[in-house]
């Protein structure tokens, strides 16, 4: 009801906007991205639609919702979004080919990763900022960065400090930053079972970010170990390496590559918490100088070099349909 009642208020509202050439909408929410289908149909102006998760596939697989009447109603319109789009760019190349198994031709379809703001996400050395103010002066903080939901398995944290607390490990503190689905679940279950090094911050400002990443030991990046994820490539993951802090990556697939490329983490099998303790013991026997991402993302995903790139994708599909009105009159 939310995201439909978003699609309906943004479509009436720029039907009064002018002066517009073209116009962008992002996927998810769906609803966004028929807001932009409606617009093209009513304004006829060029469209482009940005991909940034396959929805409604990821419901299902999330457990959301089941397969049914409605999902396969979702699916349709999905398709009917794709086709009625000028053109697309999705973040990530298991997205496009995901997008072209239902009958999207390849060269209607563009890839832009997410990249990072490298003047905001800077080398912070010796930064504890974080760590104060949460307890954990003389801890290992592992941190989760980001949206606490159904598909990032969080669970696997709970367990994970439990068998930390079974065997009178003090040392490892687990903080959880953001706010999502699952948060208030997984919070009182962390409470019933007194697990006290499981620290859930909340929805923090953006600005709060770089401290928290430098105050942490290592940042655990993590999607539950479903086929359909390994098509994700988290932005996180690049504001991590910009900042040369270890990561546990539990997301396969293209992310995963990037991370072992850039020489910036090591990998964890999603789901488990037995990896999840031994990447961290692994990370504290290593120094901090292992790991040396930064260098890796500013060569290669730069923010601005990324904008550049997707403002080319603006600027051709403007002036193609610009072309193709001149035709037609």
């Amino acid at each position: 009801a939310n995201y439909v009642s978003y699609m309906i208020s943004a479509t009436i509202r720029a039907l009064f906007v002018h002066n517009v050439d073209i116009i962008i909408a992002t996927s998810p929410q769906f609803f966004c991205g028929w807001a932009g289908v409606l617009l093209h149909w009513f304004r006829k102006w060029p469209f482009i639609l940005e991909i940034r998760d396959i929805w409604p596939e990821s419901i299902v697989t999330v457990g959301a919702m089941k397969k049914s009447r409605t999902i396969t109603f979702l699916e349709l319109l999905e398709k009917k979004m794709y086709e009625a789009s000028d053109h697309i760019v999705a973040v990530g190349e298991g997205y496009k080919q995901n997008i072209m198994t239902k009958g999207i031709e390849s060269e209607k379809i563009s890839v832009i990763i997410n990249g990072v703001d490298l003047e905001r996400f800077q080398l912070k050395p010796g930064d504890n900022t974080a760590k104060l103010k949460y307890g954990a002066k003389d801890k290992f903080v592992c941190s989760y960065v980001g949206t606490v939901g159904m598909a990032h398995g969080l669970e696997v944290i709970l367990k994970a400090a439990k068998i930390c607390k079974n065997i009178n490990n003090e040392d490892i503190m687990f903080w959880i930053v953001g706010d999502g689905a699952k948060r208030e679940e997984l919070e009182n279950q962390a409470k019933k079972e007194g697990l006290n090094q499981v620290v859930f911050t909340g929805r923090l400002p953006k600005e709060e970010m770089p401290s928290i990443m430098a105050s942490s030991d290592c940042c655990l990046v993590h999607l539950r170990g479903s086929e359909l994820f390994s098509t994700v490539i988290p932005s996180k993951i690049f504001e991590i390496m910009a900042m040369n802090i270890p990561i546990i990556m539990a997301v396969k697939g293209e992310a995963q590559e990037i991370v072992i490329k850039g020489k910036a983490g090591i990998v964890m099998e999603p789901d488990q918490p037995e990896s999840l303790i031994e990447c961290i013991y692994k990370i504290r026997e290593k120094s901090k100088e292992s790991f040396a991402g930064r260098q890796f993302v500013a060569d290669n995903y730069d923010r601005n070099q990324l904008a550049l790139k997707m403002l080319e994708i603006i600027e051709k599909c403007a002036i193609k349909e610009s072309a193709l009105a001149e035709q037609q009159i």
